[in-house]
């Protein structure tokens, strides 16, 4: 079974505007509520790929209730625990000439809620996948990850974090399957600028060194590059199509790149439906489904 975590779930709200004139009054263009949250995301591109997964996470108030009913509409399988003050974030992302999104801060996660999720995440078993996306909320700590890949260590459990800074950097040390941050994350933890794939390469491979083993860089439009743990280096640049909405593209490579090895155990097809699945997604407005992967994967060729 696969599991995602996401710790600070979201309703999306989508707003577009033609010529977006900040100060003044903006009338939208249309408006448009999903269920958010990188983990989530994950899910979904799962789901709609026809792999069984289950979402983990906290929810709150009636934004909390909202996000799961939105979910299992969209035919997510969840076991969200519900916290029993604050409310669950409402992520604002206004598409106009420019995107520009806003980010809400989210709920306190509690120590007992803390410790319900640990109990959940404890009956994972040998062959069962784990999925931790997306930040946390600033009442935890850094190592939380880290931690709870240490509490799954006598385990053969395939494990994947999409994370940034210190949450991502903690986690090394217990080799994840997979860890993906995108070239500016990257370039953020060691204090560089990365632009091209080529650039990425030499610190893409620094984190393979420090444990991780493959190493996924999304890069927008510039492609993807994967250091995979058999010392292949697969790079290409992105699939060609219309760029309609850049939310879950990350979140949609995680899930295609898992699914890609669930369905041949193979890198060079992972890393080609990593590509595809977060093409697609920003091809679309939004999530993709598998025949608009299936297309992308159909039309281009790895470099």
């Amino acid at each position: 079974m696969i599991y995602t975590v996401t710790f600070n779930p979201a309703i999306d709200y989508a707003i577009g505007v033609e010529n977006l004139q900040p100060g003044m009054t903006n009338r939208a263009s249309y408006e448009q509520l999903l269920p958010g949250g990188k983990g989530l995301n994950v899910s979904t591109i799962l789901n709609n790929l026809g792999i069984e997964n289950t979402a983990l996470g906290f929810i709150a108030g009636f934004t909390g209730k909202e996000i799961k009913r939105s979910f299992e509409e969209l035919g997510g399988k969840s076991d969200f625990i519900e916290l029993k003050n604050g409310l669950s974030r409402i992520n604002v992302k206004i598409k106009s000439d420019k995107e520009t999104e806003i980010n809400a801060v989210g709920p306190v996660i509690d120590d007992a809620a803390m410790s319900e999720l640990l109990k959940k995440l404890n009956i994972l078993k040998d062959g069962d996948t784990l999925i931790l996306a997306g930040s946390i909320p600033s009442s935890l700590p850094d190592s939380l990850y880290s931690d709870i890949m240490k509490m799954l260590s006598d385990r053969n459990i395939m494990i994947a974090v999409d994370a940034t800074k210190d949450l991502l950097i903690n986690v090394l040390e217990h080799k994840p399957f997979l860890v993906k941050p995108n070239n500016h994350e990257l370039g953020e933890i060691f204090s560089v600028t990365l632009k091209t794939r080529a650039e990425v390469v030499p610190y893409a491979k620094k984190l393979q060194e420090k444990g991780a083993k493959n190493v996924l860089i999304s890069m927008a439009g510039e492609g993807a590059v994967l250091i995979a743990e058999t010392g292949d280096v697969l790079m290409s640049e992105a699939p060609k199509g219309t760029v309609k909405n850049s939310v879950g593209a990350g979140d949609s490579m995680v899930a295609g790149f898992i699914a890609g090895w669930y369905e041949k155990r193979d890198y060079t097809h992972a890393f080609k439906m990593g590509l595809s699945a977060g093409s697609a997604s920003a091809f679309s407005e939004m999530l993709a489904t598998k025949s608009e992967i299936e297309r992308v994967y159909n039309s281009f060729e790895l470099l």
